[in-house]
């Protein structure tokens, strides 16, 4: 079974059988080719990090839901679209992208929406997403999985995520006291991409009342138009 910490190879083992299905755009007369199709797995918090960026953005798209447990990324079908055989992967009309930050990067610069405004906040937003894969998403997605029964993970090296986690979340906390945004006076990819991870520290065994100027921020991102829990915008 893949790794948890990362973008998501292993929540093969989820309760439920996905279906692959799509998200639709209103009908009009015709219904065209979307310019996105996200291929992922609802139970992955990156593939819901590119699917609230692309939300928040209103840039509609397609959703194929990739069935991890059946090995369907380590196909030879899915991996011309991703070379890692992970997910998510993200088609932009004939271009391919793998890797969620990177994913959200190219989608803020080329839409122009959650990206940084100077070369300095571009660069904070690449440290925060960085810091987060470092830091803070190994112990959250690695104790989710566990208590989601998709990972074994032994006494010690659960108490190694937990602290690390519980050290982040302290961080992050004493961070955001101040401002209201990670990496700009206004909401970037930095925020989306941490969020993606804090919003599933409760499923993690985290209590995220301890940390309430992160419990703050989550409010203030969960405010923005065109925002959506996972169950609201994957199928």
């Amino acid at each position: 079974m893949g790794s948890l910490t990362g973008d998501a190879t292993g929540f093969a083992a989820a309760r439920l059988r996905p279906r692959k299905t799509a998200r639709r755009a209103p009908s009009t007369v015709r219904r065209r080719r979307m310019q996105y199709t996200l291929y992922g797995s609802r139970f992955s918090g990156p593939t819901y990090k590119v699917a609230l960026l692309l939300s928040l953005a209103r840039r509609p798209f397609d959703y194929v839901e990739v069935s991890l447990r059946d090995g369907e990324h380590k196909t030879q079908q899915f991996l011309v679209k991703n070379r890692y055989g992970q997910v998510p992967c993200l088609r932009d009309a004939n271009l391919y992208l793998c890797q969620s930050a990177a994913i959200l990067e190219h989608v803020a610069e080329t839409t122009h929406r959650y990206n940084g405004r100077t070369s300095g906040e571009v660069a904070r937003a690449r440290e925060w997403m960085f810091w987060d894969f470092d830091k803070l998403a190994p112990g959250v997605y690695g104790l989710r999985g566990r208590n989601l029964g998709v990972r074994r993970l032994d006494e010690a090296v659960a108490r190694y995520f937990t602290a690390g986690a519980e050290a982040s979340l302290a961080l992050l906390d004493r961070i955001l006291a101040p401002i209201d945004w990670l990496a700009s006076r206004r909401p970037t990819i930095a925020d989306i991409d941490v969020y993606g991870v804090v919003r599933y520290a409760p499923e993690a065994g985290f209590d995220l009342s301890a940390y309430p100027h992160v419990v703050a921020w989550m409010k203030r991102l969960e405010s923005l138009p065109g925002f959506g829990h996972p169950e609201d915008i994957l199928p």
